[in-house]
């Protein structure tokens, strides 16, 4: 009888651990997820903007860089954007602005785009390192330095 006794009690007990590993697969399952546009516009701060801002102090001296940070056309969007625009300083000569958006996509890839080149994919909001982003913006640069 004792030994009866036990295994009614170790069924008990597997089957309160049963319910309760059910439980945790459950609350996990339905826990929100982290907010998508939370989690790109961080990416977008943390990266794309802190790369602008130290291009924007290295080159002060011969190009402008505008940061444009919050475009009310996108204010609600699913997928947030930042717009950007970089041209010589010089006042004598014709000012030749180029704007790209930095977008950042639901897959969470981001990319560079601006009218008349191909978009270019820049990194993913997963990675948070800026070196793709970093040399992309030095190209940009180069080519705004070169007048093209």
């Amino acid at each position: 009888m004792p030994k009866f006794k036990e295994a009614l009690e170790r069924g008990k007990a597997a089957r309160r651990q049963q319910g309760e590993h059910a439980r945790a697969e459950k609350a996990q399952r339905d826990a929100p997820l982290a907010d998508f546009s939370a989690q790109a516009r961080a990416w977008l701060n943390d990266v794309v903007i802190a790369s602008l801002e130290a291009a924007k102090a290295d080159v002060a001296d011969d190009l402008t860089v505008d940061i444009d940070t919050a475009p009310r056309r996108q204010a609600k969007t699913s997928t947030p954007s930042i717009r950007f625009q970089i041209y010589w300083k010089r006042e004598l000569e014709k000012k030749v602005r180029r704007t790209f958006t930095v977008s950042v996509q639901v897959s969470g890839e981001v990319l560079v785009s601006a009218p008349g080149i191909v978009a270019k994919e820049v990194g993913n909001i997963g990675d948070r390192s800026d070196e793709r982003f970093r040399n992309l913006l030095a190209e940009l640069i180069e080519d705004a330095a070169k007048g093209t």
